[in-house]
Parts: structure tokens; sequence; C-alpha cells
């Protein structure tokens, strides 16, 4: 029996967030530091959000495809060290920390009400 190979729409928002995340988990630092997803990676609850990088950023969202959702922290490495996170949908700085892991602990620690894992589609979606 032969079985099709599934295509990219057919597969299912756990898969397309794993695969990205393998994805992002690869990059070395010419696109982002390692450290940073690999400290993101930790958390599952982050680990289910979809996940863009940006000018050497992290970016988390609750949908897979554009517009993603901004109300996900998001951590922001400091010139003079550590990071600042913020919160794109209301503005709100959720703090600063001196680490990669302490960002990423906040930010699991102010995920929205019910985040769960991304959707496979937009914020209209949620």
């Amino acid at each position: 029996m032969i079985i099709p190979a599934r295509s990219e729409e057919s597969r299912n928002a756990a898969e397309i967030v794993a695969a990205e995340w393998s994805a992002v988990l690869s990059y070395g630092m010419d696109r982002i530091n390692p450290a940073v997803p690999r400290a993101a990676y930790q958390h599952p609850s982050l680990r289910e959000l979809w996940l863009m990088v940006s000018h050497g950023v992290l970016y988390l969202s609750r949908c897979t495809r554009w517009p993603w959702t901004s109300d996900v922290g998001t951590a922001y490495p400091q010139v003079a060290g550590g990071y600042r996170v913020r919160r794109a949908s209301d503005k709100t700085l959720l703090g600063e920390v001196d680490t990669v892991e302490a960002a990423y602990k906040l930010i699991a620690a102010t995920l929205p009400e019910g985040c769960g894992p991304a959707v496979d589609g937009t914020p209209d979606d949620l």
C-alpha cells in the first residue's frame, strides 16, 4: 500500500509548530543567539506556541498565520545586558531581568488567560 506524502495543508497545528521549533532551534548566531530559543523551549506552555525570529528577537504567537497575535510577551536584549520583557498588545512592560532564562520564565508566567496550543489560523480563529 502506498501512503501519499502529507501536504503542508493537511498537517495539524501541533505538527506545524513543532517543525518551526525544530528549525529555529537549529539557527546559528547569524539569526539569533541560540540560547534564546533554547530558554523558551524549556517551558512547555511556550513550546506549544508559534514562533518567529526577526532582527535577533524571538516572537511567540497563539496562531500560525499572519497577522500573529501580540498578546504574548517578548524578550528584548538590552545593550547593557539583561532583557526587557514587553507585551505589544497593550504596551505593558512585564519586567526587566538579568538572564534569558528569567525572561522566558516571566513570559511563561504572564501568558494570556486561556492561552493554549497555537491554532493553525489567524487571531480570528482563536
